[in-house]
């Protein structure tokens, strides 16, 4: 754990991801949530840039991603707790319609 700070932030302990506050390297780091839900620890598996996300459970191919309580996409692989999450394993809710 990087310090007392949260590395991520989440919405609340049941969204699929959380958003870095910074650059963080593999290793344990800390969650923090903005309901006031306690913090949780992840073990990130990659480098993950400052706001960009990280997935704090398991996504299965084809299952919605959550944040802020709300489907912001579908994973287009099994994502596994402590990923890097973006458009190489999501496709964004917005733009769900358009060509693959």
């Amino acid at each position: 754990m990087s310090n007392e700070y949260p590395d991520f932030l989440g919405h609340d302990a049941d969204d699929a991801v959380a958003v870095a506050v910074r650059d963080v390297a593999p290793g344990e780091s800390i969650v923090g949530f903005l309901d006031g839900s306690p913090t949780k620890s992840v073990v990130v598996n990659a480098d993950i840039p400052l706001g960009h996300k990280v997935a704090l459970k398991e996504v299965a191919n084809g299952a919605e991603v959550t944040e802020y309580s709300l489907p912001i996409g579908t994973a287009t692989t099994d994502i596994k707790q402590g990923d890097y999450v973006h458009t190489h394993n999501v496709r964004s809710a917005r733009w769900q319609n358009s060509v693959a």
